[in-house]
């Protein structure tokens, strides 16, 4: 590590830091790091979480697409959400917008049903399945802006991850880093609309590298928003 290696100072800093915005840390080797991220080849060695961990216990089911999602697209990533939620089976996306935020508005409503009350950061598995948003910023840093209420949300019922330590910016080549952890904690990967490149295509690489089941959802071959899920 040499000269990169934190002093005391930094790190009583961080901690404080990590205190005041309600997050918590964990690491490769230590008891609450995600099992399904300590043998793969590229994790990341530190992992900033709100939230439940406990909510990676449940089976867990990839939702992914584009930003610039169709009203059709929208309805059907809501859709298989709350249906998975019903289930007992947790979402894993994005928080971006698009199919990733539908992803969790299915969820959000599955729960204002009634269909269970998760307990936060409990480690048993909550009757329902819980949201888990995997982010390329600081916890603290939302983006996008519309999406403050389900970053919340998230973070309160499921688990909230990100690789980025907080006040870490949005930057454009954090987020096909972001995907692979997205890949990796899923079980099966369910693309409902993507266009022939760009997020959702790298995730589907991600996943495909790691032998994870991916699905498509079709749609018109009209639809350039259907181009990479038809593919």
């Amino acid at each position: 590590l040499g000269n990169n290696q934190p002093t005391l100072q930094e790190c009583e800093r961080m901690a404080q830091r990590l205190e005041l915005t309600a997050m918590s840390v964990t690491h490769v080797g230590a008891p609450d790091f995600p099992c399904m991220l300590q043998q793969d080849p590229t994790r990341s060695p530190v992992l900033f979480f709100r939230g439940n961990l406990g909510a990676l216990n449940q089976r867990r089911v990839g939702i992914v697409g584009t930003r610039s999602a169709t009203a059709a697209g929208r309805y059907m990533a809501s859709h298989i959400s709350f249906d998975l939620a019903e289930q007992g089976i947790a979402t894993v996306s994005g928080l971006a917008r698009g199919i990733d935020a539908w992803a969790h508005k299915g969820v959000f409503t599955a729960c204002e049903r009634g269909v269970a009350r998760p307990q936060r950061r409990s480690q048993s598995v909550a009757a329902i399945g819980l949201p888990i948003g995997v982010v390329a910023s600081g916890l603290d840093v939302v983006y996008p802006r519309e999406n403050a209420d389900l970053w919340k949300f998230v973070g309160e019922q499921g688990l909230l991850l990100s690789e980025s330590p907080p006040g870490t910016m949005p930057e454009a080549f954090r987020f096909p880093m972001r995907n692979r952890i997205l890949a990796a904690l899923s079980e099966v990967l369910v693309v409902v609309e993507s266009r022939t490149s760009g997020g959702s295509m790298i995730t589907v690489e991600e996943a495909q590298k790691r032998d994870i089941t991916v699905m498509a959802v079709p749609g018109s071959p009209r639809n350039t928003s259907s181009a990479g899920t038809n593919l």
